[in-house]
């Protein structure tokens, strides 16, 4: 392939705009704030689960204290009932009365019994709505670092991207200037070496690989016209010589 030596100079800088791009890409990708967010991320997760967890037996305790706290109310209505019977003189079988008053001897009880209940449960209640209280702390101070580490991430990415737009539009002026033949070899170079399609040959030194040209290369390089379009044996990439390639 041939092409005007200025088109093959502009490979270089097409291919540092090409290298620029791609440290661009690696920083973007590579960004600290990333992995904060992915930790941020699965403490919120598990924080939540937690929360939601404590919500649950919260939630579940108030219920049983209600229905516990009904219970003892149910007793209460039941003592105060028997004891009006009793006050007023209505019974008046020493049997009945016996009954009645073993009765309410048991209602106490069973009443103290529950109170006991109502207590137990309004413990764990508070108990659980202190962690409720807590957890929601937690999860809110996890959310203000994940909203400030999002924005960081955000004004990072939208530098690079901003950066990367203005290369991009460099690189199409220059490589709309140049052949396309010589472009379309550049990229297909480029795409198997993963990195570098065109360096500078300094020297004798291919800037691709750093390796130093033997002489049969160089001398072959030495005869062949200006507008070829030479290539590196060991590497591949284009070689394009410049006033400082030492042939």
């Amino acid at each position: 392939m041939n092409a005007e030596p200025a088109d093959q100079i502009r490979l270089l800088d097409v291919q540092a705009l090409d290298v620029r791009l791609s440290q661009l890409a690696h920083k973007r990708k590579s960004l600290p704030e990333h992995a904060e967010l992915d930790s941020l991320s699965k403490d919120l997760t598990q924080l939540r689960d937690l929360l939601i967890a404590a919500q649950t037996e919260e939630s579940d305790t108030a219920r049983e204290q209600t229905k516990a706290e009904q219970d003892v109310d149910q007793v209460r209505q039941r003592a105060v009932r028997d004891q009006q019977r009793l006050d007023s003189g209505a019974v008046s079988s020493p049997k009945d009365l016996e009954n009645l008053q073993r009765e309410l001897t048991s209602l106490a009880k069973r009443q103290g019994d529950l109170e006991d209940v109502v207590l137990e449960v309004m413990e764990r209640r508070e108990s659980a709505a202190e962690r409720v209280a807590e957890l929601t702390e937690r999860v809110s101070s996890v959310q203000a670092k994940t909203d400030d580490a999002a924005a960081r991430r955000n004004a990072a990415t939208g530098e690079i991207d901003a950066e990367v737009a203005g290369l991009e539009k460099d690189r199409a002026v220059v490589v709309g200037a140049m052949p396309a033949d010589l472009v379309a070899l550049y990229e297909k170079i480029r795409a198997k070496t993963g990195d570098v399609g065109a360096a500078k040959l300094y020297q004798r030194r291919c800037m691709g690989c750093q390796i130093e040209l033997d002489l049969a290369e160089v001398n072959e390089i030495k005869a062949a016209a200006r507008d070829k379009v030479v290539r590196h044996e060991n590497c591949g990439r284009i070689l394009v010589r410049t006033a400082d390639s030492g042939i």
